[in-house]
């Protein structure tokens, strides 16, 4: 099969794995605020994790996020630059809980896919 447009398969990949990423953010930013956290902080604290998130990402999802009800943000000015710090609401907390049932309902039925087409790849039918 010939590459169509000249497309690699390591930039087709790279962008399906950009769609994956964008698919999990907002579980993974949930994941930690049951403390709170500020951008940065988070940054890292992901990034630590093997999650690395860009700021420029970040930002956007902690408003929309706020808006929709799941984190409750407060400044905090006792230090010389205010720090907005977001913590899971009550709401944002029993959303997270759905979440992750949700993915691991997802990631196991993913995992019974996966596992089924490299049997068939093997021979195994």
């Amino acid at each position: 099969m010939e590459n169509v447009a000249n497309v690699t398969a390591t930039e087709v990949s790279g962008g399906l794995t950009q769609e994956l990423r964008r698919g999990v953010v907002v579980l993974a930013v949930l994941s930690q605020l049951d403390e709170p956290q500020y951008g940065y902080s988070l940054v890292q604290k992901l990034t630590e994790k093997g999650f690395p998130i860009e700021a420029g990402t970040l930002y956007p999802l902690f408003r929309r996020l706020e808006k929709q009800g799941l984190l409750e943000g407060s400044w905090d000015t006792n230090e010389s630059r205010p720090r907005k710090y977001y913590k899971l609401s009550p709401m944002g907390n029993e959303v997270y809980g759905q979440l992750c049932e949700e993915w691991k309902q997802m990631v196991g039925s993913i995992s019974d896919l996966i596992q089924r087409e490299e049997g068939e790849k093997d021979g195994d039918n």
